[in-house]
């Protein structure tokens, strides 16, 4: 059972009990972690007084302080590609491919919350303004808006208007929100990283896949074979199969979002650090992996387990 408690169940604030704050980070299909890090929280007897996601993160993170992750997490065990084509809904690539806002219907369809500041738990969504460049903590409004806007992926998802501002996925600027966890009055905040391996897998990955194929290396030797026939069109047809191949539109975006990412975290943890941080090793989990939701929030579990268990004298002191 992964529940949020509900805030008049929560013992008073006081001498010796410290007030613990979650950031959990962006990460696209890789959040699915989220699920599996909240419910080894809850298992551990840990009670979270504030919540603060950026991207996939915020939209975990508000369906945990909604109280409703056991849902969640039962309807994305179940997922496949056909599950995934019905939340993407493409328009006229004039600020973005996908609009989001079939992902929003399946949020409003998890929680009865409507206003972020309704929460049992205080909740932040991170979210970037683009115009300024600066990080948003939205802390009220519509709850599915905040969402959308923290995982509008420049390029990938639609922006999101509100209040005049022109927001995109927090992760430009937060990719884990510790800060805004402190904000929120959290003494003790428990961050998870899902950016730390992701530059290295993709790496490795891509140098896999860059390889020429069976058919590709088959046609080269037959070309190689023809050399004596002294053709230009031969010539150029060799010269374009032996060409290192290039990475498409959308992994050029991707891969570049992530190395960005990768860097603010590593910069903005060792300039933050979190009391307890949690790295599960997704680096090699794609975009839109949701169909290994299971693998994932297993992953997920795993790393909160053993964090919490190499992090017992803090969290649970003498």
């Amino acid at each position: 059972m992964i529940a949020a408690p509900d805030s008049a169940e929560r013992p008073p604030r006081g001498i010796g009990r410290r007030r613990i704050g979650v950031a959990l980070g962006s990460g696209s299909a890789r959040g699915l972690a989220h699920i599996g890090v909240m419910r080894a929280i809850v298992e551990a007897g840990l009670r979270v007084d504030v919540v603060a996601g950026t991207s996939m993160g915020a939209f975990v993170g508000a369906i945990f302080a909604a109280g409703r992750l056991d849902r969640l997490e039962a309807d994305f065990r179940g997922f496949d590609w056909s599950s995934i084509a019905a939340l993407v809904d493409p328009v006229f690539p004039r600020s973005g491919l996908i609009d989001g806002r079939r992902i929003g219907d399946f949020m409003r369809s998890q929680v009865d919350v409507t206003k972020v500041e309704e929460l049992p738990i205080p909740f932040r969504a991170i979210a970037t303004d683009i115009t300024s460049g600066e990080a948003v903590a939205i802390g009220s409004g519509d709850l599915i808006e905040a969402v959308r806007a923290s995982i509008a992926v420049p390029g990938i998802f639609t922006p999101v208007r509100s209040e005049g501002r022109i927001l995109v996925d927090g992760g430009l600027v937060e990719p884990v929100p510790v800060g805004a966890a402190r904000a929120l009055g959290a003494d003790l905040v428990i961050a998870v990283d899902l950016n730390h391996d992701i530059v290295p897998e993709r790496s490795a990955r891509a140098a896999q896949e860059a390889s020429p194929g069976a058919l590709t290396q088959a046609v080269t030797q037959v070309l190689a074979s023809l050399d004596s026939l002294q053709s230009p069109a031969l010539a150029q047809l060799r010269e374009w199969l032996e060409r290192e191949p290039l990475p498409g539109i959308l992994d050029v975006l991707l891969a570049s979002i992530y190395i960005m990412q990768a860097r603010i975290t590593q910069a903005t943890l060792a300039q933050d650090r979190p009391e307890v941080l949690i790295q599960p090793s997704l680096g090699a989990v794609r975009f839109m992996a949701f169909d290994r939701a299971e693998e994932i929030v297993e992953a997920g579990y795993r790393a909160a387990r053993q964090a919490l268990e190499d992090a017992a004298p803090l969290l649970w002191p003498a």
